[in-house]
């Protein structure tokens, strides 16, 4: 499904879809000041145990939940700063559990090479190619964007420098599983293959990996105006399930081989 992709409207009765649980008001939805500052709609806490696609990897789910996006670039930041193997204008970045796609906007505004979204879940996914269409309608988009609804270990990486990005999309079952899968075609790819790695809860998936090399690991600060947005949003959970802190533990990778 490409960028353009929208959810044809449907007569209000007559099967209209109804919101994940987490995205209405009664579940504690509240919008993060980027939503209102650019128009789209990247906000909302959904649990992992609702997103269900009817894939097996669907119990390995975290919970959808978009990144602040002072870690975004901060993180982004760090990792030019590692020596990559290619400038950005040459280089994919993917987006792997991309939601609703809010990592994919602030990617498109960086002059990479393009972007990519790859998604499970149908409903996020089409909602990203909305964000997308008007992101781009809006004149911000700087790299080429598009949305792919597909599952993270089946999606083939394009060739050519490539930074993935994960915002702890899933769990360990899956972590393995796309790390085999890269080592199976990594020797197709020429240049190498970073990670960008938020909230990083399987982190020991990796470092058990001899493919690839820890080039940074740290607390990641939010913004002054990032962390209250986000305590704000995690306050409103009626069941209270997630908190916020005023950092992300994040980690950069690379891909050795």
């Amino acid at each position: 499904m490409t960028a353009d992709a929208q959810q044809k409207p449907t007569p209000a009765g007559k099967g209209t879809r109804r919101l994940l649980p987490g995205l209405s008001i009664k579940d504690g939805y509240t919008p993060h000041p980027f939503d209102a500052q650019f128009g789209v709609k990247t906000s909302g806490l959904v649990p992992g145990r609702h997103l269900k696609s009817g894939h097996p990897h669907d119990r390995h789910s975290t919970a959808y939940y978009g990144v602040a996006p002072s870690v975004f670039h901060a993180l982004v930041k760090r990792w030019q700063r590692t020596s990559p193997a290619a400038p950005l204008v040459e280089t994919t970045f993917v987006d792997l559990g991309a939601g609703m796609g809010r990592a994919l906007l602030l990617a498109s505004t960086l002059k990479f090479k393009s972007v990519i979204g790859v998604e499970l879940h149908p409903h996020l996914a089409s909602i990203a190619g909305t964000n997308a269409r008007l992101w781009r309608a809006a004149g911000r988009e700087r790299s080429i964007l598009r949305i792919v609804e597909a599952d993270a270990v089946e999606f083939p990486l394009p060739p050519g420098p490539v930074v993935v990005f994960l915002f702890n999309p899933f769990g360990a079952t899956v972590m393995r599983r796309l790390l085999k899968s890269w080592k199976k075609t990594a020797s197709q790819l020429p240049g190498h293959i970073d990670l960008l790695y938020v909230n990083n809860e399987q982190e020991h998936v990796l470092e058990a990996s001899p493919s690839f090399r820890r080039l940074y690991i740290g607390k990641v600060p939010r913004s002054h105006s990032d962390a209250i947005a986000d305590h704000k949003i995690m306050a409103n959970q009626p069941e209270a399930e997630y908190a916020s802190s005023n950092w992300e533990d994040c980690s950069i990778w690379r891909y050795i081989g």
